[in-house]
C-alpha cells in the first residue's frame, strides 16, 4: 500500500512537471507588463492651496485637480486695470468743443446770408460780406484744428493703454496656470507632494497613467520573431492561480530593430548570455493586469 502511494505521488509529480514544462514550450516571448505614464509638472509658482488627489483615483482629462496661490496675481491684475481706468478718464471727447463752434459757424452763414442779400440790393458793402466768408472759413479751420489736437491726444493714451492690457493678458495667463488640469483620463499612480506645500514652476506633482490598456515588453530571440511583424495578433498568457494561466489577446506595436542580452529579470529557457529582441504588445485590461505583472507571449505563425 505504501509503495502504492509512493508510485501515485510520482506520477502526479511527473504531470505537474510536465504540463509545466508543456507550457514553458509553448510560449515564444517573456516580460512584464508597462504603462505610459506621464509626470504632471507644476505651471506656475507659488502654495498649494488645494491638491486632494489620490493614489489609485481615476481622474478624467480636463478636471481640475489642485490650485496654486494666485493672490498676488490678482492684485497685480487689480492695480493695472486701475491703471487703465485712469487713462480712459483722460481721454477726450471733441463733440463739446466742436458744438460750440459748429454753432458759431450757424450764426455766421446766416448772418452771411442776411448780408449777401443786402449786398444785392446795394444796402451792404463787398467786404461785408467777405468778412462773413472769411469768419465761417476760420471756424472751419478751428473745427479741424480741434479734432485733430482732440485725436493725436486720445491716440498718444489709446498707444500707452496697450502695453498695459498686454501686461492684464499675461496675468491672466499665468493665473490659469496656477490651476492645476489634469491632463488626460488614468489612474494616479504617485502623488508627489501635499497640499499646502510651496512648488516652483516645472516641479512634479503626480504621475499617471492610462491603465486601460496596458504594454507587454517582452523578449525573444531572432529565430522566433523571422514570422511576426508589427500589427500581428498574439496570444498573451498570465498567471492564474486557479487555472495555472489564463489567456488574453494582444497585439504586436514595436519590435527592436537591435538585439540585446537578455534582461536578468526575465526567465527563459535559453540562457541568459543569449541575444535578444525586445517587443511591445498592446494588451486590452480587463482590471486583472498590473504594472509589472509577468507575462508571456505565444506568436501565432511561429512553428515549434
Amino acid at each position: 500500500m505504501k509503495k502504492n502511494g509512493y508510485k501515485t505521488l510520482f506520477w502526479s509529480l511527473s504531470i505537474v512537471l510536465t504540463t509545466s514544462c508543456s507550457n514553458n514550450e509553448k510560449s515564444d516571448a517573456y516580460g512584464n507588463f508597462e504603462a505610459v505614464s506621464v509626470t504632471i509638472g507644476a505651471e506656475g509658482i507659488g502654495r498649494l492651496v488645494s491638491f486632494g488627489i489620490e493614489e489609485g483615483e481615476q481622474l478624467k482629462a480636463g478636471a481640475q485637480v489642485g490650485l496654486i496661490d494666485t493672490t498676488q496675481l490678482h492684485l497685480e491684475k487689480l492695480q493695472l486695470q486701475a491703471k487703465l481706468e485712469a487713462m480712459d478718464l483722460k481721454l477726450q471727447e471733441a463733440a463739446p468743443d466742436i458744438a460750440i463752434l459748429l454753432e458759431q459757424k450757424q450764426n455766421a452763414v446766416r448772418e452771411r446770408d442776411r448780408t449777401k442779400v443786402l449786398y444785392e440790393q446795394k444796402a451792404a458793402t463787398k467786404k461785408q460780406l467777405d468778412d462773413f466768408n472769411g469768419e465761417i472759413d476760420v471756424i472751419d479751420q478751428q473745427i479741424n484744428s480741434t479734432k485733430r489736437r482732440i485725436g493725436v491726444a486720445n491716440r498718444g493714451i489709446l498707444s500707452e493703454r496697450k502695453p498695459i492690457q498686454a501686461q492684464i493678458d499675461i496675468i491672466e495667463k499665468r493665473i490659469q496656470d496656477h490651476r492645476i488640469t489634469n491632463p488626460i483620463d488614468g489612474t494616479v499612480l504617485t502623488k508627489i507632494v501635499e497640499e499646502s506645500e510651496f512648488v516652483n514652476t516645472g516641479a512634479p506633482l503626480y504621475k499617471i497613467a492610462n491603465l486601460s490598456t496596458l504594454k507587454l515588453r517582452a523578449y525573444t530571440s531572432a529565430s522566433l520573431l523571422q514570422n511576426v511583424k508589427l500589427g500581428d495578433t498574439v496570444t498573451v498568457l498570465v498567471d492564474d492561480a486557479a487555472n495555472g494561466y489564463r489567456t488574453l489577446e494582444g497585439r504586436v506595436m514595436y519590435i527592436a530593430s537591435e538585439a540585446e542580452f537578455t534582461p536578468k529579470t526575465i526567465e527563459t529557457k535559453e540562457e541568459r548570455v543569449n541575444l535578444v529582441y525586445a517587443i511591445n504588445v498592446e494588451v486590452q485590461n480587463d482590471g486583472s493586469l498590473k504594472i509589472g505583472m509577468p507575462g508571456e507571449v505565444q506568436f501565432k505563425h511561429t512553428s515549434k
